[in-house]
């Protein structure tokens, strides 16, 4: 058995090594890895983000798209990364929280082998429709639903999408049925809305043009309070108590990443977030917010969407091979 002297060492030891870590770190560029290609909203927070992280920390952020697998891949390559600091993810909610319940083997477990960081930025879906369906509110389009035969046909940006559980809660919620046709993508589930193949989805505020054009009809708002781009439009939960999604994205490490790291990392996120000009340039990638918050209100959030999303894939019985 260890004696009180030599456990008292090992402490000591340990609380050395992490001080070492953390006067050390970090001392070479760090790659974080983004689960889509360049250019969208998940790539442009990274890069944004990332270059202020960099400056504070005095070391390159490299970001590195890793697309494929709905976010899979990215995260494989990063859970079995060395847990140095040194290779970290710019993980979405979808991957964290969603993909364990789609897919039916996953090659890591998105609770296990990877650590929570920071959340990083978030964003909330908009309930749109073809101008052509005679609804003007939200209270108007459930009402129009619940009578409609056959369902009406809404679009989502693929099977187990937050587009596509987002509207199957609210089918829930409302007692509404409606016909699911998914696409690969949010893109082309966006044109099949304008022209009118299907009525309805849920959509970013990248179909923010399409809306202000008159080409979408926008009707209401998913998050836990009103956009900042629409703030006309209410809330579902103003109608339906208990109602949200919001999309977020955080930053993680491989499982084993000494704490030390962790630590500066997180404060390096949150004076990041609080740069007025992060807050800018996220906001013009597709109205992200900064997101800000405590590692205890992160774990809850992880917990929370993956209890949600995990009930509403079993209801609805969707898997993806």
């Amino acid at each position: 058995m260890t004696s009180k002297p030599l456990r008292a060492l090992v402490l000591v030891a340990l609380a050395l090594a992490a001080g070492s870590t953390l006067a050390q770190y970090p001392s070479r560029p760090i790659k974080l890895i983004v689960p889509i290609p360049a250019g969208g909203a998940p790539d442009i927070a990274a890069r944004v983000v990332g270059q202020k992280v960099s400056e504070l920390l005095g070391q390159p952020i490299v970001v590195e798209n890793h697309a494929g697998s709905n976010g899979n891949i990215a995260g494989d390559l990063v859970a079995k990364s060395a847990p140095d600091g040194y290779t970290l993810l710019l993980g979405q909610d979808s991957l964290i929280a969603i993909n364990p319940h789609l897919y039916a083997k996953m090659s890591f477990d998105t609770l296990k082998d990877l650590v929570p960081i920071a959340t990083v930025a978030s964003n909330q879906f908009v309930l749109a429709v073809n101008p052509a369906l005679p609804v003007k509110t939200f209270q108007e389009f459930v009402d129009y639903a619940r009578r409609a035969k056959p369902p009406l046909a809404y679009a989502s940006g693929g099977n187990g999408s937050q587009h596509h559980l987002s509207m199957e809660i609210l089918k829930q919620r409302a007692g509404i049925d409606m016909l699911h046709v998914p696409f690969k993508g949010g893109a082309p589930a966006t044109m099949a809305t304008v022209a009118g193949d299907t009525v309805a989805m849920f959509s970013g505020t990248s179909t923010y043009a399409q809306i202000k054009a008159g080409k979408l009809r926008a009707l209401a708002v998913t998050g836990t309070r009103r956009s900042q781009e629409f703030p006309e439009l209410p809330t579902i939960g103003e109608f339906y108590p208990g109602y949200e999604v919001t999309i977020w994205l955080a930053l993680f490490a491989p499982a084993g990443t000494p704490e030390a790291v962790i630590v500066r990392l997180r404060a390096a996120i949150a004076n990041a977030l609080a740069a007025p000009d992060v807050k800018e340039k996220l906001n013009a990638a597709g109205g992200l917010e900064p997101f800000p918050s405590t590692p205890d209100e992160f774990s809850a959030l992880i917990r929370r969407d993956y209890d949600k999303y995990g009930a509403v894939v079993r209801t609805v019985a969707i898997k993806v091979d």
